[in-house]
């Protein structure tokens, strides 16, 4: 929970921030209170504590650590199948982050890019494509595991749904857009199968998403997925803009959008966790968000020494694209 001496500091330095640009206190103390106003009325409680436990700690009372396997394990089977679920359970994954698309006609399937072009023998973006064009495609087709997996199939997200709970693993929904979507049809797969709201939570780079799902759910576990930068670099730490222009404009809104995900959007969304890429974690950063009841998960820990190091000194749980051997990420 928010402490109070953060709510003071927060909307004090806003408060002069104001003063400073406007030079007008009377309209420095009118938007700081509306915006207080607001924070109060439209922000969501979190979860309770030990539903969100049961979901990031599960199985685990004295404090366990969770290992999910990105996109299933992308390294260990082909990525976001039903294959990939089962091989991540054989090899201890503890839970399975599942990516959400949607076809031509609407129908949820697992699919992490917005075309098929880098997992499948086809082509084209997903949503353009009918859920009988997708399901002949292999989705193994460029693994490097491709003869072993040969002629596996783009899963629905009602068979990813089903084959998680048949594991018994805890389920990361990756949401990417279409917020108004995803949470109705995420909604509704909540009420078919009720023990997702203690074995799931959904996660997205996208904080519009996430409130959405709680306003819709206001009982489902949800998460903040960031990564400082995002917006001015690429995952490589090459600039997104070539002039200087826009990178110091994209690297003002980074800025911005990483004081809004530690101060104000994780409490609007009332979220349980903070998704973070791992080169930004520490014992301090974790200690942060403790203090405020939300847990920390890191991504994408793909070496026997990181692995380590967030199971034996953070003791929080992580994101991998292998339970087998070490791996280079991949975002």
């Amino acid at each position: 929970m928010l402490q109070i001496g953060d709510e003071v500091v927060y909307f004090s330095a806003l408060f002069l921030l104001v003063v400073l640009g406007t030079r007008s206190a009377t309209g420095a103390s009118l938007l700081t209170a509306f915006l207080y106003v607001f924070m109060v009325m439209f922000r969501f409680p979190p979860v309770p504590a030990d539903q969100a436990g049961r979901v990031l700690r599960p199985g685990a009372p004295s404090g366990g650590v969770l290992v999910v396997a990105h996109r299933g394990g992308s390294h260990d089977a082909p990525e976001n199948t039903l294959a990939a679920i089962r091989e991540a359970s054989r090899n201890g994954a503890t839970g399975v982050e599942l990516d959400l698309s949607f076809t031509a006609e609407g129908v949820p399937v697992l699919m992490h890019d917005e075309t098929v072009d880098r997992t499948t023998n086809g082509s084209g973006p997903v949503s353009k494509l009918q859920l009988a064009q997708l399901k002949r495609l292999d989705a193994a087709a460029r693994h490097r595991l491709r003869d072993k997996y040969s002629g596996e199939k783009v899963p629905t997200l009602q068979e990813a749904v089903e084959e998680s709970i048949r594991e018994q693993l805890t389920i990361f929904f990756n949401v990417k857009g279409q917020p108004d979507k995803a949470a109705s049809v995420l909604h509704e797969m909540y009420k078919k199968f009720p023990v997702l709201y203690n074995s799931s939570i959904v996660s997205s780079f996208e904080p519009k998403v996430i409130y959405k799902m709680r306003q819709t759910d206001p009982n489902v576990v949800t998460a903040l997925i960031h990564r400082p930068w995002r917006l001015s670099r690429f995952t490589d730490g090459a600039p997104r803009s070539l002039s200087i222009s826009g990178q110091v404009w994209t690297g003002v809104l980074d800025i911005l959008l990483d004081w809004a995900h530690h101060h104000i959007l994780w409490k609007l969304c009332g979220v349980s966790a903070i998704l973070m890429q791992k080169d930004y974690i520490s014992l301090d950063y974790v200690q942060y968000w403790a203090e405020r009841g939300v847990e920390v998960v890191g991504w994408t820990v793909n070496t026997a020494v990181e692995k380590d190091f967030y199971q034996n000194m953070l003791k929080i749980g992580y994101l991998t694209d292998s339970l087998l051997e070490d791996f280079d990420p991949q975002y």
